[in-house]
């Protein structure tokens, strides 16, 4: 048998592995990212894989908040449609952009090894450095409540649209100023761009950085090929910040920050809650074993349990 015979077997497939994405620079930068890990970790031909972009509706609607037309649920409802329809093998997603509770005929079958989390200003050296009421664009609850916890002059805007765009009304003069996570940064190859912030100062989003593939929960074969290019440690760490989103039932107009690291078998876990106008916050860190699933949903009833009936509210409780 050749050995690209034996390439074909182990792909499983008489056909490419079709990889659903997003068609911003962005998503098309990660879904590469991941088809070459795929590639390399299982000596595939080039040809034995295909990116099949689609538009997501989070990617048509630019001018207002997702929170004010269906959440995160914007950024893969294209994706989950063609993946349950068989269109598609796996679909690669932004971690921080898929919704907490997703369907139970997808599974998370792999997260690739996390970029850089933090948050990176752009138009400015620094928060300190804002001018004066500076006009300072982003679509992040969390952004917004962190930026003015900070800064109560500043003049906090809705700004929508991929990294370019936004870059574009920057450059433009629209606004002073904007946020973007340093990782999407650094994958479109414009890692000068922007100075970073102390996640001292603003931790990030759950699972910000991190890049997941998820199959049909019944195909084990795609699950096998998927799963020998996920990163375990980002795997652990991701899930516990996912766990910690889920105990407090946060929606995309609750601002919330989490941030997981692994040391051998232990998870430290940091986190914080805040109003949406950032007049308050809690926050609080937990350290627990890898495998303990009750940890991080501990941590997300300490701080609510330390919160103002006000901040409960933004919860739900």
């Amino acid at each position: 048998m050749s050995k690209d015979s034996e390439k074909d077997i182990l792909a499983g497939l008489d056909r490419p592995l079709r990889i659903g994405t997003r068609q911003s620079p962005l998503a098309l930068a990660q879904a590469t990212m991941a088809a070459n890990a795929l590639l390399s970790i299982h000596g595939w031909r080039p040809d034995q894989v295909e990116l099949v972009p689609m538009i997501a509706s989070g990617d048509k609607i630019q001018d207002r908040a997702l929170a004010e037309i269906g959440g995160k649920a914007l950024w893969t409802k294209e994706l989950d449609r063609a993946l349950a329809n068989g269109e598609i093998d796996c679909a690669v997603h932004s971690m921080k952009d898929v919704e907490t509770i997703r369907p139970g005929e997808f599974i998370l079958a792999a997260i690739l090894e996390r970029a850089d989390f933090h948050d990176r200003l752009i138009g400015a050296e620094s928060i300190e450095a804002l001018a004066q009421r500076a006009i300072v664009g982003t679509a992040s609850p969390r952004r917004k409540a962190q930026l003015l916890r900070q800064r109560k002059d500043l003049d906090i805007r809705l700004i929508r649209g991929n990294v370019q765009s936004r870059l574009h009304k920057i450059n433009t003069g629209e606004y002073d100023a904007t946020l973007l996570a340093a990782a999407g940064l650094i994958r479109l190859d414009m890692e000068d761009v922007g100075s970073d912030i102390s996640d001292a100062i603003m931790l990030p989003a759950p699972a910000q950085g991190a890049i997941g593939i998820e199959a049909r929960s019944d195909d084990s074969h795609v699950r096998r090929l998927m799963h020998a290019i996920s990163s375990i440690n980002t795997f652990r760490a991701v899930t516990a910040e996912r766990l910690f989103l889920e105990r407090l039932t946060a929606n995309c107009h609750s601002p919330v920050a989490a941030m997981a690291t692994i040391d051998g078998a232990s998870v430290h876990l940091r986190a914080e809650i805040l109003m949406p106008d950032g007049s308050e916050f809690v926050d609080g860190e937990s350290s627990f074993n890898t495998g303990d699933v009750s940890a991080p949903g501990i941590l997300a009833d300490t701080l609510l349990g330390q919160a103002s009936a006000e901040l409960k509210a933004v919860f739900g409780r």
